[in-house]
């Protein structure tokens, strides 16, 4: 056989990583330290490169980039400590801060120690503020990066998230499962019990029903995740290394796009790395209680979204229209764009033809929002915590339809902002919401009434043959786009979830 150089291995080596897990089972490899075994080979070589390969357990490292989490900080440290698998370091980045965030997690500094099954794990918590840094969450991301070089895996966790008690156990024996898996998401929801009032419950309830579509559309999809949020997940470091090896990166995210998570994501999948979204671990995330804050968050992922999958060259990003992991997003955009078309061409030809008094009901109108009530009603009971007000959410129909008209505006106001080459800072918009501050969230209302209201005048300017013209011809139009849009939600209604619980 070829021999390596002493310290050396070869390129195609690779460590054996194993799960701290009694979940696991028994791999079928063979016992490495038995000199037996390796007798036939060299001396001190062939037992230096016997060890070197042995498998041995992962070591994880865990950042939490933090900007402002004063009220949730405590609370994500602490379903991170209850752990059943505790990762092996806790780094707390903070950036650009300036309530008591720092002061908070200092009380969580140091090491820590739980005892699962008998089993003893040690962690430390280590907290860093970095001050004024104009990367952002991308600069506390990079430097959490450099902090954990030398582990196997680096759990990203946001400052306004927290874990079920087995996630990073669940998320570790995935990823040591299969090792051409780049990064690992967990399935993401909200945990409503912790808000009260009825504009936060509305839009939380219509939060978690967008978060569970978007969660089943990637388990049915082969788990393959569009997008490794940065809420929580799993990476890999060799994943991580080769991309930036790959596109010449001093750091995995790079911070000239609007979802820094999305673009790894893609940059994973073209290292050759999977990109999954696990079957069993779960996160809660921090919702938009309010409709300003709501808007700015919306428009960022909207716009990032755009911006990666448009083709042509927009400074150092390249739009990649054929991207396996962009289709999800062409669907969603599509789809939206159907969505607006047939509820803004509804409501016209309505008005238009109770106008000159022409409406007929017919209760074959009926049948598009009774299918979306009961595929919304299918999402509902899909979720593992299914609670009254998610079955109200969706079997009232109402609510569901509020929440698609709001994220009709978030649609339009991204691909407005896109189209026009805007150089807005969607980071500082989206902190600008959440601490109360813009009036954008309401621009959308503005237009759709201006829209309206001219629609309305040019309309009331035709004569009686022109008008009838018009409605003899927008409203077999109008049948046909909402015929296919409800047979698109009757191939989701009958599908099967194959046990996947979002």
């Amino acid at each position: 056989m070829t021999e390596t150089s002493p310290g050396l291995r070869r390129a195609t080596d690779r460590q054996i990583l194993l799960p701290r897990s009694t979940k696991a089972g028994p791999l079928a490899l063979p016992q490495f330290a038995d000199l037996d075994a390796v007798e036939t080979i060299s001396g001190q070589l062939a037992l230096a490169a016997s060890t070197a390969a042995a498998p041995r357990h992962a070591t994880i490292s865990c950042i939490i980039p933090c900007y402002n989490e004063q009220d949730t900080i405590a609370e994500v440290l602490k379903s991170i400590l209850a752990q059943t698998r505790l990762p092996d370091v806790i780094h707390v980045i903070i950036n650009n801060t300036d309530d008591d965030t720092p002061e908070i997690a200092r009380t969580f500094a140091g090491p820590h120690r739980r005892v699962v099954k008998g089993e003893e794990f040690v962690t430390t918590v280590h907290v860093h503020d970095m001050g004024v840094n104009p990367d952002k969450k991308v600069g506390a991301l990079n430097y959490g990066y450099f902090l954990s070089r030398g582990f196997d895996y680096i759990l990203g966790v946001d400052g306004d998230t927290t874990l079920a008690r087995d996630t990073v156990e669940r998320l570790e024996l995935e990823m040591t499962d299969d090792p051409r898996i780049g990064g690992l998401s967990a399935i993401y929801s909200i945990d409503k019990s912790r808000f009260k009032g009825l504009m936060a419950r509305f839009l939380i309830a219509g939060q978690r029903a967008q978060f569970a579509a978007f969660n089943m559309d990637n388990l049915l999809r082969g788990r393959n995740m569009a997008v490794l949020g940065g809420q929580c997940s799993l990476f890999n470091m060799r994943a991580l290394e080769t991309v930036m090896i790959r596109h010449h990166q001093q750091a995995p995210w790079v911070r000239d796009s609007e979802v820094e998570d999305s673009k790894l994501s893609l940059q994973i999948k073209d290292a050759g790395f999977s990109t999954k979204i696990s079957a069993t671990a779960r996160a809660y995330v921090g919702p938009m209680t309010n409709l300003r804050a709501l808007h700015g968050q919306q428009v960022k992922w909207n716009f990032g979204a755009i911006d990666l999958f448009w083709p042509g060259q927009r400074g150092d990003n390249k739009g990649q229209p054929l991207h396996p992991n962009l289709r999800l997003r062409w669907y969603e955009n599509i789809s939206m764009a159907f969505n607006i078309a047939s509820r803004l061409g509804f409501m016209l030809l309505l008005i238009a033809a109770l106008s000159i008094h022409a409406f007929v009901f017919n209760p074959i109108w009926l049948i598009p929002p009774a299918v979306a009530m009961l595929l919304n009603l299918r999402l509902a009971l899909a979720m593992k915590d299914t609670s009254a007000s998610d079955i109200l959410y969706a079997a009232l129909a109402v609510p569901a339809e509020l929440y698609m008209f709001i994220r009709m505006g978030h649609f339009v106001s991204a691909w407005t902002q896109f189209l026009a080459q805007s150089d807005k800072d969607n980071w500082a918009a989206q902190a600008n919401a959440e601490k109360g501050k813009g009036s954008a969230y309401v621009m959308p209302l503005v237009v759709l009434v201006a829209v309206m209201g001219g629609a309305i005048y040019a309309w009331s300017q035709q004569s009686v043959g022109v008008q009838s013209a018009i409605l003899s011809l927008g409203w077999p139009v109008l049948y046909l786009a909402t015929i296919a849009q409800t047979v698109f939600m009757l191939r989701k209604l009958v599908r099967r979830h194959r046990g996947f619980r979002v």
